[in-house]
């Protein structure tokens, strides 16, 4: 089946982080357990266009979200074209396929008032716990970083004197972060909190739970989740949210798309543009208070 190659090619040669190969291969094994219910064999190398399709009909009857259903399929057909790349098969059987259409998700940012709120809930007490979530909380809207990005964050990869951090993005791109004053004050009373930790098994990470071992991601979530339900009736209340709403307030405030696109490690504009919808609006607001015609 090749599985097992295919992973070590999505580490080692494509340079995926450990969560996204952990997805892969979550979306392959679950096209290899119906393969085998379905058609007696394992033998998903030799899998056709009908079958996969009928896996993707069973996918849909099940009520998976097209979303869901299109990310999968992307796994397995990567899957194929690493067999097509390694000469294991001759043909992908999914070299045609079509998306499912999927509606576009409405990301909707926290206002700054919001941000502010709970960071102003985060400000008096000076135990190790909170002042690690007001860093975590400014770390994210001071510079849009991604949840994996900021757990995998390290001691060495702050400057407090230059004001910046180092980030390891996707496929391992680096990329240096400006900081704010304030993130920086946050940012020493946190280390000056953390030295007091009796023990620090993973002294190099700069980020650690109470016992000192690596911050993980489900607590990073639980600690955004935590503070904004308090702050924001938004439905939904994430660090990608927080992520989101850095990148829209800074284009509500005039800032350059390109710009925005490399703070947020973005390899292309597209990816960036999906956050403009926000900021459009703005301008829209801006435009109708501003412009003479509509004084009228």
């Amino acid at each position: 089946m090749f599985i097992s190659e295919f992973i070590e090619y999505l580490l080692h040669e494509k340079n995926y982080s450990k969560h996204t190969v952990t997805a892969y291969k979550a979306d392959l094994l679950s096209f290899l357990e119906f393969y085998q219910i379905e058609y007696n064999t394992s033998e998903i190398a030799e899998a056709n266009y009908a079958q996969i399709r009928s896996w993707i009909v069973s996918l849909v009857n099940d009520d998976i979200s097209n979303r869901t259903i299109n990310r999968k399929v992307s796994s397995l057909k990567t899957y194929y074209k690493f067999l097509l790349k390694s000469e294991q098969i001759d043909k992908n059987p999914l070299a045609k396929h079509q998306a499912l259409k999927a509606p576009k998700k409405l990301q909707i940012p926290f206002s700054a008032q919001e941000v502010e709120d709970v960071l102003k809930g985060l400000t008096d007490d000076q135990d190790f716990e909170s002042v690690r979530d007001r860093l975590i909380v400014e770390l994210f809207y001071a510079t849009g970083i991604r949840r994996i990005e900021l757990v995998d964050l390290k001691l060495s990869d702050i400057d407090i004197d230059r004001k910046q951090i180092k980030v390891l993005g996707k496929r391992n791109k680096e990329r240096y972060l400006p900081l704010l004053s304030s993130v920086c004050d946050t940012l020493r009373l946190y280390l000056t909190v953390r030295s007091d930790l009796i023990t620090s098994q993973e002294p190099s990470f700069l980020l650690l739970t109470k016992k000192g071992v690596k911050i993980y991601e489900t607590l990073v979530y639980r600690i955004i989740n935590s503070y904004f339900s308090k702050a924001s009736s938004k439905v939904k209340k994430s660090p990608h949210i927080l992520r989101h709403s850095f990148a829209t307030h800074l284009l509500n405030e005039g800032a350059n798309l390109n710009a925005v696109k490399e703070l947020l490690g973005h390899s292309s504009l597209a990816a960036t543009q999906i956050y403009t919808h926000h900021s459009v609006a703005q301008l829209t607001k801006v435009y109708k208070q501003s412009h003479p015609r509509n004084k009228k």
